[in-house]
């Protein structure tokens, strides 16, 4: 089955096209990001498997605009994959928040598309994008099923007591205030890969998951199930990241509103485009030019990346106490699978849980590896996360058996 994933942002979208043969077998036929839509000028960047990659600068009014240029992409001659429109079966989207409203991946009709809308004030920046990617979609493919697949769906597995949060009981039912928890797609593959690959039965097992990247969040995953996660009812809380603040005392935000008079709004931005790495170092918001100026001596630098790796440390040692234990613990993200330097000082603190390092190992970047020596009592592997997959795999099986 040729499914055409997708990934709405505000003002980009990423997509892949696979053959999928089964779970396990597939093609990646091509992928590619479309930018700055709704600007003056945007931009694609095409690549199809075995051909030169495509690049091509135009004006993408809309997300609608952006799709019937990834589709010109997939028919180009030169660089296109496709023949015609109708090789594509289905379509996958991911979407950011699902809230209580799903707690898997669904078939879009009418009444998904008004519950995905309800959702879209706990995720203003996400929602709204992913519902224009459907609508889109809609537009250019009339025909042909659609899927999405919520970023907080692995985590609706939390027990109350872990997702609650201690205010008003009155705002959880009337707002629906609670940790969500995101990057469920990502450590929902990872755990059961990583399972796998260090030979544990999935639901037999306690996995620590960090996926670890611009955006970063940890989850504990008992028996193949999310029983926590770091992240909340957005994606702000949590581990410090690239430009969001993580774990603030509450009520910094009342002080900074009335010390320098911000709005709501504009508190927001503080937290969510100022803080984080960029926010402490004053440098970036990319871990790799934080590795390089701390290289150089640059002492904020040294800070953000410590405060990092500080905070790794501290919510693994809290989810292995929450589970009672701890079989594996894997890195992914982008910052997880190639920084094997933060990915050693981590490990160097867990000796109390009979983690053993493998030093040679760790030095391998951006692929499947175990990273704890053959005796360690705990596992540690950096893992290859594979999102655009697990959606593609979803939409595959639900069209299916719609179909049946």
């Amino acid at each position: 089955m040729i499914i055409l994933v997708l990934n709405c942002g505000s003002s980009s979208l990423k997509y892949q096209l696979l053959d999928m043969k089964n779970d396990e077998v597939y093609d990646l036929l091509a992928k590619g990001l479309v930018e700055r839509i709704g600007l003056e000028i945007g931009c694609i960047k095409h690549q199809a498997t075995g051909k030169e990659k495509f690049v091509k600068e135009m004006p993408i009014a809309d997300h609608t605009v952006g799709i019937q240029a990834v589709m010109d992409a997939l028919l180009d001659k030169e660089y296109g994959v496709l023949k015609t429109l109708e090789d594509i079966e289905a379509v996958g989207h991911r979407v950011v928040h699902g809230a209580e409203e799903f707690v898997c991946s669904t078939l879009v009709n009418d009444h998904v598309i008004e519950q995905i809308e309800k959702c879209a004030a706990l995720a203003p920046l996400h929602n709204p994008a992913n519902i224009l990617g459907i609508k889109a979609v809609s537009a250019v493919l009339p025909e042909v099923p659609q899927v999405v697949v919520f970023d907080t769906a692995f985590h609706q597995t939390m027990p109350a007591y872990a997702y609650m949060y201690a205010i008003p009981y009155e705002y959880y039912e009337k707002y629906g205030i609670r940790r969500y928890g995101f990057h469920g797609t990502s450590h929902k593959y990872v755990s059961a890969k990583g399972a796998k690959f260090a030979g544990l039965d999935l639901n037999y097992s306690k996995i620590i998951t960090c996926h670890l990247g611009n955006g970063s969040s940890i989850a504990a995953v008992a028996n193949g199930k999310c029983i926590d996660t770091t992240m909340g009812l957005t994606p702000l809380e949590g581990l410090t990241m690239g430009t969001r603040c993580g774990n603030i005392d509450p009520e910094i935000v009342t002080f900074l509103e009335e010390k320098e008079g911000f709005t709501p709004q504009e508190m927001s931005r503080v937290l969510n485009k100022k803080s984080g790495f960029l926010g402490i170092s004053g440098i970036s918001s990319d871990a790799r030019d934080l590795n390089e100026a701390a290289n150089a001596g640059n002492a904020r630098a040294k800070l953000a990346l410590k405060k990092l790796t500080y905070e790794i440390t501290k919510q693994i040692g809290a989810y292995a106490a929450a589970m009672n234990g701890v079989d594996l613990i894997v890195f992914t993200g982008g910052i997880g699978e190639n920084n094997s330097r933060l990915r050693r000082r981590v490990c160097e603190n867990l000796t109390y849980l009979g983690v053993k390092f493998d030093y040679e190992a760790n030095v391998i970047a951006g692929e499947d590896v175990m990273i704890s020596l053959p005796d360690s009592a705990v596992k540690v592997a950096a893992i290859t996360t594979n999102e655009e997959l697990m959606i593609a795999r979803d939409t595959m099986n639900i069209v299916l058996n719609e179909e049946e």
